[in-house]
């Protein structure tokens, strides 16, 4: 069974003016589709050639682990947002924020934070574990999956998910992330 690119849940210029046209070209349609090629050449013909995308990336290290994780990795952030995101969370999912940060601005602040320090490429994520959310950092192509971690939601961090559109200014991406393009019914939808 062949890993497929999943199809945008939007089109490529649904994010714009935060993610243009021209960063989802090249984001999705060179580095994630590369992943998937990648990731298909690397399981044809073994023991992971019908293993779910999930399996592989439990059973995995190495190259065959980090084209797997990015396949998992992209197709999550693409459903993480959407366009006219952002704004405040509602219902169980607020409360849950409060809970467990304080406010949806300490959650924010923190987020942010999470991501802006993450030293080179990563993602930062709202994770639950425990009944408990939290917030993690993973460098490369790592992710709570592999960890036994449920992810409710991810913002990428590589430079190509921002370099187009903001240059070298993450802070101002990861602002406009959570501004803009959470996709909170997805991460409401996640916490259920």
């Amino acid at each position: 069974m062949a890993f497929e690119l999943p199809a945008l849940p939007y089109a490529k210029d649904a994010l714009a003016p935060v993610i243009s046209a021209e960063t989802l070209e090249f984001h999705y349609g060179k580095h994630h589709a590369a992943y998937v090629a990648n990731l298909n050449k690397l399981t044809e013909g073994t023991a992971h050639a019908d293993a779910s995308l999930e399996e592989v990336i439990q059973a995995a290290d190495g190259g065959l682990f980090n084209n797997a994780a990015q396949v998992w990795n992209h197709s999550f952030s693409w459903t993480c947002m959407k366009p006219g995101g952002g704004g405040e969370p509602s219902g169980a999912l607020a409360e849950a924020l409060v809970r467990d940060f304080g406010s949806v601005d300490d959650f924010r602040r923190d987020f942010k934070n999470a991501a802006v320090t993450q030293f080179g490429s990563g993602w930062a994520w709202l994770v639950e574990q425990d009944g408990k959310l939290d917030i993690m950092k993973t460098a490369n192509a790592d992710l709570p999956l592999k960890h036994g971690i449920k992810a409710l939601m991810t913002c990428d961090v590589w430079e190509h998910a921002y370099y187009i559109d903001f240059r070298n200014a993450r802070p101002s991406y990861v602002d406009s992330f959570l501004e803009h393009l959470i996709n909170w019914d997805f991460v409401a939808g996640n916490l259920s």
